[in-house]
């Protein structure tokens, strides 16, 4: 027998059949892969399933109804019987190659063999261990829908589809990784999203070779977004079928890959990352006044360090009135390695408070607190403005709606701030330069990373620093292409 994945035609004769799916599958070696023969109606058939994926019930009811039948009523034309008349349910196919029924057994489905048949039965009766829809941690609203994605993939395209009741909504399924065959779906709305986005999403899922995806979403974004080394992300994740319908509206295309809560949603901007749900849960003048609280909480994530450091090591740059930025006090180690240090902690600190029990977390806050905040300071290891400045910075970068964009912005920080204390106004000049150089030479999709600001589009830039009311937005944007750029 061929042990790779080239086809093995299913034979009339079950014994065969049935050699061939114990070697392949694992039979005997893994206790939760069962085989089970059966005699019915005069013939010979054995079922295929994993334990814990089958649903007891279904099947129970339909074994109940296969043990009714006689020789005769399946004597001609068996295959066909079967499938219209004696096996009751709705999720049913059949296939002539071992190999894919091996790998549909693998995946849930359950496989009915019989004897005298030269194709197997597949039964997709079948059940994952799931959660319960819960709303995302990282995307909490005060005002809306309370549910999110789960790990299960069928779980979450009806989550998707509850909230687009459109005869155009696609839901293209696909596998990825040769020995893992995660299931993939590519969503989209035919008559909106660019025909040849949708091409290009589907090939670059397609080129993706490798084992498995055991990281799922985050294993095909490294696959199909490239710039390994670039850390800021090209795609946008999200937890809320909300967010994600909104953009499907759009023109964009979502991928969800099963065993994550996490939907990709490419293609995307730089601006797409700083927005949130909660400027659309709000009146549009309150949404407006959040995304620019927003904005201005994300600038001072990226630049407020380092200007502060620029001007305290070289106050001579202040005017006189404002003299009073800088240190009142020396710490005993430079301002540059103060910095440092705390921003390493804060990460420690992070890092630790992702594997506290919730029941120790308060107990680390006030560890954390001593550490980085009174101690420190009393005993001369930081100065005070040090902890204030870093303070705000690590607030814009939790108040940054996309987590990827957070810590893309902090590595950017910490580079920015290295060339400022070496070379000063000239290195936080051409930081800023390279920085900005970055972001212009991106793109996600063919979509330049910063439209509508670089290229520039008036209408859509308003739309970016703006929230406009949704009765006004009466075009999609225009970056996308849409077929039906009208609302």
């Amino acid at each position: 027998m061929e042990t790779n994945n080239e086809k093995i035609s299913v034979s009339k004769n079950i014994h065969e059949n049935i050699n061939n799916l114990r070697q392949i599958l694992g039979i005997g070696k893994s206790f939760d892969v069962i085989q089970l023969d059966l005699l019915y109606a005069e013939r010979d058939m054995a079922v295929f399933f994993i334990d814990g994926f089958i649903k007891d019930d279904v099947f129970v009811q339909i074994m109940k109804l296969l043990s009714g039948l006689k020789a005769e009523e399946i004597s001609d034309h068996p295959l066909e019987k079967l499938l219209r008349s004696y096996i009751p349910y709705v999720e049913i196919e059949t296939t002539d190659d071992l190999q894919k029924v091996a790998d549909m057994v693998l995946a849930g489905p359950t496989a009915l063999i019989v004897d005298g048949i030269d194709k197997a039965i597949l039964i997709d009766a079948r059940t994952y261990p799931a959660r319960s829809p819960e709303e995302p941690d990282i995307e909490r609203v005060v005002r809306g829908s309370r549910d999110g994605y789960v790990e299960t993939l069928v779980f979450n395209t009806a989550l998707t589809r509850r909230r687009i009741r459109d005869r155009t909504l696609r839901m293209e399924y696909m596998q990825v990784g040769r020995r893992s065959k995660t299931d993939v779906v590519v969503c989209y709305l035919e008559d909106i999203a660019d025909e040849e986005l949708v091409i290009d999403i589907k090939k670059s899922l397609e080129k993706i070779d490798t084992d498995g995806i055991p990281m799922a979403e985050k294993t095909v974004e490294e696959f199909i977004s490239g710039n390994h080394w670039n850390p800021y992300p090209t795609v946008r994740y999200t937890e809320r079928p909300d967010t994600a319908a909104a953009h499907l509206y759009e023109g964009h295309v979502c991928i969800i890959v099963d065993g994550s809560p996490s939907v990709i949603i490419a293609p995307t901007t730089f601006w797409h990352h700083l927005q949130h749900a909660e400027e659309y849960r709000n009146k549009p003048v309150v949404g407006a006044y959040l995304r620019l609280v927003r904005f201005l909480a994300v600038w001072a994530s990226i630049f407020l360090l380092p200007l502060w450091y620029l001007l305290a090591v070289q106050p001579e740059l202040l005017p006189e009135r404002l003299s009073f930025i800088g240190p009142n006090e020396d710490g005993q180690i430079p301002l540059y390695l103060q910095f440092l240090l705390i921003e390493v902690g804060i990460d420690m600190l992070r890092m630790a408070a992702i594997h506290t029990p919730s029941s120790l977390a308060t107990a680390l806050g006030l560890v954390a607190a001593l550490m980085i905040g009174q101690v420190a300071v009393e005993v001369g290891l930081f100065s005070n403005e040090v902890i204030l400045y870093l303070s705000i910075a690590a607030i814009g970068m939790f108040a940054t709606p996309s987590y990827e964009m957070g810590l893309a912005n902090r590595i950017f920080r910490l580079i920015l701030l290295t060339l400022t204390a070496i070379f000063h106004q000239i290195g936080f000049v051409i930081g800023t330069f390279l920085w900005v150089l970055l972001l212009v030479t991106m793109k996600s999709y063919n979509v330049p990373y910063l439209w509508p600001f670089i290229p520039f589009d008036f209408k859509g830039m308003m739309d970016i620093i703006i929230r406009a009311p949704i009765p006004l937005k009466r075009t999609r944007p225009k970056f996308l292409d849409p077929k039906d750029p009208d609302r």
